[in-house]
């Protein structure tokens, strides 16, 4: 991805792109031209700007000789690191107090604001944010619209998929992004606003015509802290002004079914439309069937009612989709043509997605939270017709209060676990494990066992289930590798599963 040089930016002087950025104190020549953007030293390109950001394990300050001289002219350096730093021959160095939120206003700059330019629908929540986005994304495209993707599973600029480091990239990447979409016909975008992204000034001054809120429950609070700044993170995507059009009009389309949404909903700023399954909410959804294959059911919105039927298996995936329904009709839409994008699509990657088989019933699923495993396991448990056996684990290096919850809802909620490993990072999977035990009650224990290598405990776990029985795969979904302290491998829970199957079911090299 080009996002990190000048792509269909061009040459701008320095203090041109500093107007945004109160405080700023200039050493060397303001009117230097810059000619690309990076926050990585590694990413700088001659004639570039070198934006210094402490991070939690690295601090760009530290890279300044390498930004150097790889053939920076210009740098954003803060407060107080910037003692005996001299700026190039020709170039300058900007001093500010936070270099982080100095990058969105830069990037806006150099880019010429493309969000502004474009029809951004933002989705925050925490569990939903994935799927809903590309639902909005399908309502685009069915209605004729050019429309591009941000977020977990992937960044897409028309049909151009792109790899997908963050939910929700850095600034700098994020309007690099939109300058893209712009240049290749896009005119609208769906994307993920995740509270990191908003308590880390990614989006700032991006200005969404519609805002969806999902859902909160616990998670991130290793960044967070507690439940009242996590909320107040994703707040701020519906309270702040920076966030309006500067029409001053937007489409909210809030789930007033979770505990937070009202309070969102009656602060929140522009139009609003609630969803949900109450019979107070705007566009509500009733006559709910469910199957292993799709789901049905009916929504009653502000103008009328209209069946859906789509491939999308799970109560949970009623929600995303009315979300998404709400928040296009906000826009403008037709409900008509939501629901026939709705039947069109196809289940989305890593997300309560069926694993090809004649005999089996395999799902993989990204749930990595308390909520998100007992969403899956509910919706697992209300469309099979035999046991459900989960396999799951907990990310290294993340919030461990979840961990013995994850371990309750598993053994509570399914009649079989196999507990294993998901991302170590830099723990030892043993002792992740042995905290997700911990929340397991002694007579549950029974139906609990451990494999701590992950293929291992995928093969047990379909090796074990009957015809009619149903294993979940929870927690790294779309995800194609595992992250140890000492390396990172090729892994994709999709892949094993059908890898066993196929050997199972006598298609493979048995």
């Amino acid at each position: 991805m080009r996002s990190q040089k000048s792509g269909p930016g061009r040459a701008k002087p320095f203090e041109e792109l500093l107007r945004g950025v109160p405080d700023a104190e200039i050493t060397g020549d303001p009117r230097v031209e810059v000619c690309g953007l990076a926050y990585d030293s590694r990413k700088v390109v001659p004639g570039g700007l070198f934006v210094a950001v402490t991070g939690e394990k690295a601090d760009g300050h530290d890279f300044l000789l390498e930004a150097r001289e790889r053939g920076a002219k210009a740098f954003l350096l803060e407060t107080g690191r910037a003692q005996g730093i001299t700026p190039p021959d020709g170039g300058a160095i900007a001093v500010i107090p936070d270099t982080r939120a100095a990058m969105a206003p830069v990037a806006r700059a150099f880019y010429g604001d493309p969000a502004a330019r474009l029809v951004l629908a933002g989705v925050t929540g925490t569990n939903g944010k994935s799927t809903t986005a590309l639902i909005i994304d399908e309502i685009f495209r069915g209605a004729g619209i050019a429309s591009g993707v941000i977020g977990t599973i992937e960044y897409r600029i028309g049909e151009r998929k792109l790899k997908a480091p963050h939910t929700t990239p850095e600034a700098i990447d994020l309007h690099a992004l939109f300058a893209e979409m712009l240049v290749e016909g896009v005119t609208h975008a769906a994307m993920e606003v995740s509270s990191h992204a908003l308590s880390l000034h990614r989006v700032d001054g991006c200005p969404f015509e519609a805002a969806v809120f999902t859902n909160l429950t616990p998670e991130h609070l290793d960044f967070h802290q507690d439940m009242a700044a996590y909320l107040v993170a994703k707040q701020a995507l519906f309270e702040d002004p920076q966030f309006l059009p500067a029409s001053g009009r937007r489409a909210n389309a809030i789930n007033l079914d979770d505990e937070a949404g009202e309070e969102i909903a009656a602060r929140a700023l522009g139009d609003t439309l609630t969803y949900g399954f109450s019979p107070a909410a705007h566009c509500r959804a009733d006559d709910v069937r469910l199957s292993a294959t799709g789901t049905q059911f009916t929504v009653h919105h502000p103008v009328g009612r209209v069946p859906v039927r789509m491939k999308l298996v799970g109560h949970f995936n009623v929600y995303n989709a009315l979300g998404a329904m709400t928040a296009c009709i906000g826009l403008g839409l037709d409900a008509e043509v939501a629901c026939a994008a709705l039947e069109r699509m196809e289940p989305v990657r890593g997300r309560f997605e069926r694993v090809p088989a004649r005999t089996r019933n395999v799902l993989v699923d990204y749930a990595h939270s308390p909520d998100g495993l007992q969403r899956a396991l509910e919706a697992a448990r209300a469309v099979a017709t035999g046991r459900v056996t989960v396999v799951f684990g907990c990310g290294g290096d993340r919030d461990r209060t979840k961990r013995p919850v994850m371990g309750e809802l598993g053994s509570r909620l399914a009649d079989g676990c196999v507990i294993t490993s998901d991302n170590p990072r830099s723990e030892k999977p043993e002792a992740i494990i042995d905290e997700i035990l911990a929340g397991i009650p002694q007579d549950r224990r029974g139906k609990c066992s451990v494999e701590v290598d992950r293929a291992t405990a995928i093969r047990k776990a379909i090796e074990e289930a009957g015809k009619d029985d149903l294993v979940l795969i929870a927690g790294k979904g779309h995800e194609n590798y595992q992250i140890f302290a000492d390396r990172t491998i090729d892994f994709d829970d999709r892949a094993v599963a059908a890898a066993v199957i196929r050997e199972l079911e006598g298609d493979g090299d048995a």
